[in-house]
C-alpha cells in the first residue's frame, strides 16, 4: 500500500510539472508575440541643415554628422541610428560617424500614418531591400522578417504594427515580427476603435478580398482571431462602445443590415438601416420605412411602427400618424411636449431644456424638472460645478450660475476650457484682450495679444512685453518655481531682459528687449536689436544675436542652431542667417 501512494504521488508530481511547462511555455509565447509602442525618454539627436546639406547634431548643439546628405531621418531621437540619403541611395550612420548596418541595403525608415505623435516614424524597426524585395530590421540590425515583400508600410493608426504585401496580398505583423494577419487579403483597414490608455491598440481588423460579385469583407479581432468570415457587402464597429474584448459590428448582408457581438448575431440582417446612440446605448432600427428602438441585446424598447424617430438626451421622439410622441430611453410614455427638447448634462442634476417652439430658446432645469435658467437664451451649454455658458442674441458669451446670476459678463465672442486644466479662457476681440477664469469663475489674469501654451505641469500665458505662469487649478507661478532645475532666470528692469540666480542676485545684465527661460538643453533665447541670439547656462553668449528669425514666436535654440519646423510636425536646425 506504501509503495501503491509512492506511485500515485510519483504520477501526480509529473502531471503537474507539465501542466506547469505547458503553462510556461503559453506565457513565454505571448511575451515573445506581444508588444508595447516603444517611449522616447529623451532626446539626443536632431536633424542639421545648412546650405541645402543634412547632417546631425547633438542635444549639446555637437555636430554629430556633417551636412552633406540630400536627405537626413532620425527614426528614434533616443538612438544613434541616422538615414542618410545621397540621391536615392542610403547608407545607415552612428554618432561616430560610422556606416552601420552594412550588410543591409537600402535601408529606410518607416513613416507612420494617423498616429498622434511628435515623431513621425516607427521608432523600432526599419525595412530594407534587396532584389526588389523588403525585409524588415530593428534598429541594432536583428533581422525580423527576410526581404520577400514587394511592400513593408505602417498601417494606419495603429503604431508598432505593419502593413506587408505578398503575391499582391496584404497581412500585418507586428514590431517584433509576429504575424498578426496572415497575408490573405486585398484590403485591411483598422476599425479605429480607440481607447484613452492603449490608443488603437486593441482596434480590430476590417479585411475584404474581391470577388465576381465585388468585394466581400470579413473582421478580426485584435489579436488576428478571424470573428466573421469574408460574406459581407460592409462592416463597421460601433467605436463608441468601450470593450476591450467584446465587438460590436454592424454588418451588411444582401443590403440588409444586422447587429452582432464578436461572431454571436444579435440582430438578424433584415434592416434597411441601423443606427446605433452611444448616450442611450441604445439601437434606432429601420424596416420597410417604419422605425423602431431595441437596446443592446436586441430586447424591444419602441416597436417598428413609427413613420421617424429621433433621439435627443434621455427622449425619443417618435412620430405616428402625424403626431409625435415623446418617451423616455426605457420606452415609457411622457408628458412632455414634441416641441421641448431636454438635453443631458454631464452633471445628474442639471438638464439643458430648449423650447423649439419659442425659437428654439435654451434654458436649465434640475432633475425634477425645476427651472433653474429661464428659456431665453440662444445657447447654453454646462460647463462645470454649477455653471454655464450661455449666449444672447447678438451672439455675446457669458457665464452664468444655477440660479441665473450673471458671473461672467454677457460681452464675451468666445468662451472655452483651457485644455488639460481647470481654467476657463475669455476673449474680448473689439480690443484682443484674454481673460483667464478659475474653476471658481474668479479672473486669474487679463491681458493683451495673449498666447497660451499648455505645459506638462502648467500653463504659459505671454505677449510681446509680459509673461505669466500659472498652475493648471490658476494659482499664479514665479519662473523660479515653473523651471526649478534651472540655474539663471528671466529678469526685468526698465523694460529690458537679464538674468538672476536662484536668490535674485544679478548674472546677465539687463541688455536684451526680449528673452526666455532656459530650455532642457541648457540654452535661453534673447533679442537685441531686433535679432536673436542664446545664451549657455553660465550666462555667456554662445550664438550672438545676428538672426532674423521670422513666424516664431519663442525662437528655440541648441548651441549654435535654431529649430524650424514644417511641413507635418517635420524640424531641423540650422544656422542660416
Amino acid at each position: 500500500m506504501k509503495r501503491k501512494n509512492i506511485i500515485v504521488a510519483i504520477s501526480i508530481s509529473i502531471i503537474l510539472i507539465i501542466i506547469a511547462m505547458i503553462v510556461i511555455g503559453k506565457i513565454i509565447k505571448s511575451n515573445n508575440e506581444e508588444y508595447e509602442v516603444q517611449e522616447v525618454k529623451e532626446y539626443n539627436y536632431f536633424v542639421l541643415k545648412q546650405n541645402n546639406q543634412y547632417g546631425v547634431i547633438d542635444k549639446k548643439g555637437n555636430t554629430v554628422v556633417l551636412p552633406k546628405f540630400t536627405e537626413v531621418i532620425i527614426p528614434n531621437p533616443e538612438k544613434a541610428v541616422f538615414i542618410c540619403y545621397e540621391g536615392e541611395d542610403t547608407k545607415v550612420l552612428n554618432d561616430k560617424n560610422e556606416e552601420i548596418l552594412t550588410k543591409y541595403q537600402n535601408v529606410q525608415a518607416i513613416r507612420l500614418k494617423n498616429v498622434l505623435s511628435d515623431l513621425l516614424y516607427e521608432k523600432g524597426v526599419l525595412k530594407y531591400e534587396k532584389d526588389g524585395k523588403y525585409g524588415v530590421i530593428t534598429l541594432d540590425g536583428k533581422e525580423l522578417m527576410k526581404p520577400t515583400c514587394e511592400e513593408v508600410d505602417t498601417l494606419p493608426f495603429k503604431e508598432g504594427e505593419l502593413l506587408i504585401k505578398k503575391d499582391n496580398k496584404y497581412g500585418v505583423i507586428n514590431s517584433r515580427g509576429k504575424t498578426i494577419v496572415g497575408i490573405q487579403y486585398d484590403e485591411i483597414k483598422v476599425d479605429e476603435y480607440y481607447t484613452l490608455e492603449k490608443r488603437y491598440k486593441y482596434a480590430g481588423y476590417i479585411v475584404s478580398n474581391k470577388t465576381e460579385e465585388g468585394y466581400r469583407y470579413g473582421y478580426l479581432n485584435h489579436k488576428g482571431k478571424e470573428i466573421l468570415k469574408l460574406e459581407y457587402n460592409d462592416i463597421s464597429r460601433i467605436t463608441e462602445i468601450q470593450d476591450n474584448e467584446n465587438s460590436y459590428l454592424i454588418c451588411a448582408k444582401n443590403g440588409q443590415y444586422g447587429v452582432t457581438k464578436n461572431e454571436n448575431q444579435v440582430l438578424n440582417n433584415e434592416y434597411q438601416s441601423i443606427h446605433y446612440d452611444a448616450n442611450n446605448q441604445i439601437l434606432v432600427i429601420e424596416k420597410s420605412k417604419k422605425y423602431g428602438v431595441v437596446n443592446l441585446e436586441a430586447k424591444e424598447i419602441l416597436p417598428m411602427e413609427y413613420g421617424q424617430i429621433d433621439v435627443t438626451g434621455n427622449y425619443l421622439y417618435a412620430k405616428k400618424d402625424n403626431e409625435v410622441i415623446v418617451y423616455n430611453k426605457d420606452g415609457a410614455k411622457t408628458n412632455i411636449s414634441a416641441n421641448i427638447s431636454i438635453l443631458n448634462t454631464n452633471n445628474e442634476n442639471y438638464k439643458i431644456r430648449i423650447d423649439n417652439e419659442n425659437e428654439s430658446k435654451y434654458g436649465v432645469i434640475d432633475k425634477d424638472g425645476k427651472v433653474l435658467i429661464e428659456e431665453k437664451y440662444n445657447y447654453i451649454e454646462y460647463l462645470n460645478d454649477n455653471y454655464f455658458i450661455v449666449s444672447n442674441e447678438n451672439g455675446k458669451l457669458g457665464i452664468l450660475n444655477d440660479k441665473g446670476n450673471e458671473i461672467v459678463e454677457i460681452n464675451k465672442d468666445s468662451i472655452q476650457r483651457i485644455e488639460n486644466t481647470e481654467l476657463i479662457q475669455a476673449a474680448l476681440p473689439e480690443n484682443k484682450v484674454t481673460q483667464i477664469y478659475d474653476r471658481t469663475m474668479k479672473m486669474i489674469c487679463e491681458m493683451q495679444n495673449a498666447t497660451i501654451n499648455v505645459e506638462d505641469d502648467y500653463i504659459k500665458v505671454f505677449n510681446d512685453g509680459e509673461l505669466k505662469y500659472f498652475s493648471k487649478q490658476g494659482k499664479e507661478l514665479k519662473n523660479t518655481e515653473v523651471y526649478a532645475n534651472n540655474q539663471l532666470f528671466v529678469a526685468m528692469k526698465d523694460n529690458r531682459y537679464g538674468f538672476v540666480d536662484k536668490n535674485g542676485n544679478l548674472v546677465v545684465d539687463y541688455q536684451y528687449e526680449k528673452a526666455y527661460e532656459f530650455n532642457s538643453y541648457g540654452f535661453a533665447t534673447v533679442k537685441k536689436d531686433g535679432k536673436w541670439g542664446a545664451i549657455n547656462e553660465k550666462g555667456q553668449e554662445v550664438v550672438e544675436p545676428v538672426y532674423e528669425i521670422r513666424n516664431q514666436r519663442e525662437p528655440f535654440f541648441i548651441g549654435n542652431y535654431y529649430r524650424v519646423t514644417y511641413g507635418f510636425g517635420e524640424f531641423y536646425y540650422t544656422d542660416a542667417k
